[in-house]
């Protein structure tokens, strides 16, 4: 295994600073426990890079505490995130810039999270073809517990000094692992793990699991990788038990990683296999019903009736996640879906206009301007009246597509055959 001696260098350099900043940049991150916001950093450019260069290149950086913070998960539960200050990141970004080339070429070819030019369809198109074309219907799905916060930073650096022996380079990547963490004011040492949140935490992630990867592999066993998100695949039920036998083994006993038991199963493709939010099933492939019920939810909070914002600003802000959830799902079998989410959401938004109204004598006018026959009074506040034919007739598709709304069902969907590699 070839190993690289010097690359300290290569990252103090400017135009690779500059580079990793303009990465940061695109990522539109919060501030770290500094305050310091990317537009600030970017106010002081010059003046930050020379720094940045001199203090890497004379040994004398040294990182900050991220800032803690903690999100929902969209399951329940919450996650923590480290937040590191912008200058952190940059010099993080720097690292990955010079160092991830160097791994990114001998990883699993089933390990997709986190790899230029790999996707989540990706590893779901590769997950389907297991299932339903080798032979492999039975799958381990494993959880494994707070995997970024548990990485060993021991094996860490191992892993990593197993391509690059370059001390400063190692020295560096450690001073990040061991900051520390900023939460309330308190501040508490970073024993194990790379914070969630930080930008080289998804390569060191990479790298760690890459054992787990090639230790499979050298069983001849078939798996999947996005992350921490593992499939393991098998032709029987029983072989699918002991896989998953030997995968907890080496994930706990020689990776000191835990393994959720009571969220790992063991399923079939009959049942349908969930993973990265689609639905694998033997003849199509579809979307979680949890993933489904979050974008709804979603869209209810935008198309709020109460809201008093007109209907063109609310389809503004709507597009860009209709537009987000279609290019990510339109590779399942989700025409049926799409149909009924798009009837869904236009009701709403003719429910909005209708509230605007207030009452009926306002739908009268508008009928009268359009030339339409007057009907019966009608409660325009009233769910079940947004799907009455005169509803339909004054605010027909064409209105709300004229508006600028996207159609779903305008996209070409079933696409999973084009993520195969």
């Amino acid at each position: 295994m070839k190993k690289l001696y010097s690359l300290i260098d290569k990252i103090y350099r400017k135009e690779n600073l500059l580079g990793a900043f303009r990465r940061v940049k695109q990522n539109h991150g919060a501030p770290g426990i500094d305050g310091e916001t990317v537009e600030a950093f970017a106010a002081q450019l010059d003046e930050r890079i020379e720094f940045l260069h001199e203090a890497l290149k004379t040994n004398t950086y040294t990182p900050s505490p991220v800032r803690r913070t903690v999100i929902e998960k969209p399951d329940g539960g919450t996650r923590p995130l480290g937040i590191p200050t912008v200058t952190d990141r940059v010099v993080q970004q720097a690292i990955v810039n010079i160092i991830e080339p160097h791994f990114d070429k001998h990883f699993h070819p089933s390990s997709y999270g986190y790899r230029k030019g790999r996707s989540q369809q990706q590893a779901v198109a590769k997950a389907e073809r297991f299932l339903n074309y080798y032979g492999l219907p039975h799958v381990v799905d494993m959880d494994l517990s707070k995997c970024f916060d548990t990485l060993d930073h021991d094996r860490i650096i191992a892993s990593i000094n197993q391509r690059i022996s370059d001390g400063r380079v190692l020295e560096l990547i450690r001073s990040f692992l061991i900051a520390g963490v900023m939460e309330d004011g308190n501040f508490t040492d970073t024993e194990v793990g790379s914070p969630q949140g930080g930008v080289i935490s998804p390569l060191i992630c990479n790298i760690y699991l890459d054992y787990f990867d090639q230790k499979m592999k050298s069983k001849g066993i078939r798996i999947i990788r996005y992350a921490d998100d593992i499939l393991i695949f098998a032709r029987t039920k029983q072989e699918a038990g002991n896989y998953r036998a030997y995968a907890t083994k080496v994930l706990e006993e020689e990776m000191k990683l835990t393994v959720n038991k009571e969220k790992t199963s063991v399923t079939c493709v009959n049942n349908g296999v969930s993973y990265l939010g689609f639905v694998i099933y033997p003849k199509w492939v579809t979307v979680n019903p949890k993933r489904a019920k979050r974008f709804k939810d979603k869209v209810r909070r935008i198309t709020r009736r109460n809201a008093g914002r007109p209907i063109e600003e609310v389809i503004r802000e709507l597009n860009p996640v209709l537009r987000g959830w279609m290019n990510y799902y339109r590779a399942a079998n989700i025409k049926g879906l799409a149909r009924e989410l798009m009837a869904w959401i236009r009701r709403r938004l003719r429910m909005i206009r209708m509230k605007q109204w207030k009452t009926y004598k306002k739908m009268h006018k508008e009928m009268r301007l359009k030339g339409l026959q007057i009907q019966d009074k009608m409660d325009v506040r009233r769910w079940k009246n947004s799907k009455v034919h005169i509803i339909h007739m004054l605010m027909p598709n064409h209105y709300l597509q004229d508006l600028g709304l996207i159609d779903l069902c305008s996209y070409d969907v079933g696409l999973l055959s084009n993520y195969r590699e």
